[in-house]
């Protein structure tokens, strides 16, 4: 039995600017004392083909984590579009979001992400070279891919 339960994300700031960090509200549920750190993270997939170019994002130790509903926002800067493959910076990602207790990760949440040109001339005529900055990044936030995974939590 899962000692922690997730019991939500919300997605903060969505949609927002490529370049804008992502910000996700996460509230979970702890059945029992912990004694040691959660560790999360947010994980951005710079392309499908080869995840040699997936992206920390950022990972945070949250603990000690008392019994009951906790909650905190979780922030991170956005990707560097330097470690994206040119051909994969526009159109359909994924981020995630993980969490591990003991070095044992428990569950992911995938989200679908849409990067595209606000501008709609832009859209119809991207430029040779990918401008980041141009870029609106849509996360759709109302159907994650949740995994879980039974881990050991003594």
């Amino acid at each position: 039995m899962a000692l922690v339960n997730v019991t939500n994300v919300e997605v903060l700031d969505n949609p927002s600017p490529f370049t804008n960090p992502f910000q996700f509200e996460i509230s979970f549920e702890c059945l029992a004392e912990l004694p040691e750190d959660l560790e999360w993270k947010i994980i951005y997939v710079g392309s499908a083909e080869d995840e040699s170019y997936d992206q920390v994002l950022d990972s945070v130790l949250v603990g000690p984590v008392p019994v009951g509903v906790n909650k905190f926002v979780f922030q991170a800067n956005a990707p560097d579009p330097a470690k994206i493959p040119p051909n994969d910076i526009v159109g359909v990602t994924v981020v995630m979001i993980t969490c591990s207790y003991k070095q044992q990760e428990f569950i992911r949440a995938g989200y679908y992400v849409n990067n595209e040109y606000a501008d709609p001339e832009l859209a119809q005529n991207p430029p040779a070279t990918a401008r980041p900055e141009e870029l609106r990044r849509n996360i759709l936030a109302d159907n994650p891919r949740v995994t879980k995974f039974p881990i050991n939590w003594v």
